[in-house]
């Protein structure tokens, strides 16, 4: 019996003993990780130099910035703004080239031009207003342009925002309390992703 009890104390001791020293307990983590795709196209790689590269192209071209951040519908516009600033100049000209030549005439002393019932003060008001039409067409055509540039090199820095199709205006109906009078409002509701 007692030669059983040791080789049992034995037995416990030894396998205690080379337990300890090899370390063959090896941990297997799982993770999980849940994958959401909530939106139809998959978002695009962020390019920091899109807004520069944006604005260049429409200071070269105008509307060839729009085109790279694939926004066409604002090349019409942008086209009819500059060409009506281009029309109204030229049509200020040609006003103002007849006020001018009239004028011209009458101190040259012929009295045939083809405002004949206008006086030499109204000639004389009339290059002028021609001449602040002009002025006023150049700003508008080159305020266009500038906001060619501006908008393509803001829309592309606003590419690298999710912005959700979720827009809503709601009207607010309220009655307040303390002077029992109705209170109406306008809600807008934006959410950014």
């Amino acid at each position: 019996m007692k030669n059983n009890f040791l080789n049992i104390f034995f037995l416990i001791f030894a396998t205690a003993l080379f337990a300890q020293t090899s370390d063959t307990l090896t941990v297997k983590k799982e993770e999980r990780v849940i994958v959401v795709n909530d939106s139809i196209l998959p978002k695009e790689e962020y390019n920091p130099l899109a807004p520069a590269k944006a604005a260049f192209y429409s200071a070269v071209v105008p509307g060839l910035g729009q085109v790279y951040n694939k926004k066409y519908w604002k090349i019409p516009i942008i086209y009819a703004g500059m060409a009506a600033g281009v029309y109204f100049y030229k049509q200020q000209d040609d006003e103002y080239d007849r006020f001018r030549d009239a004028y011209k005439r009458r101190l040259a002393g012929y009295d045939d031009d083809e405002f004949q019932g206008i006086s030499d003060d109204r000639l004389i008001n009339a290059q002028k207003s021609a001449q602040k039409n002009k002025s006023i067409s150049i700003i508008v055509t080159v305020a266009f342009y500038l906001l060619n540039v501006v908008d393509a090199n803001v829309d592309a820095h606003l590419r690298q925002y999710e912005v959700s199709e979720d827009l809503s205006l709601q009207p607010n109906f309220d009655y307040n309390q303390f002077n029992a009078k109705p209170q109406y409002g306008m809600s807008l509701t934006y959410r950014f992703k």
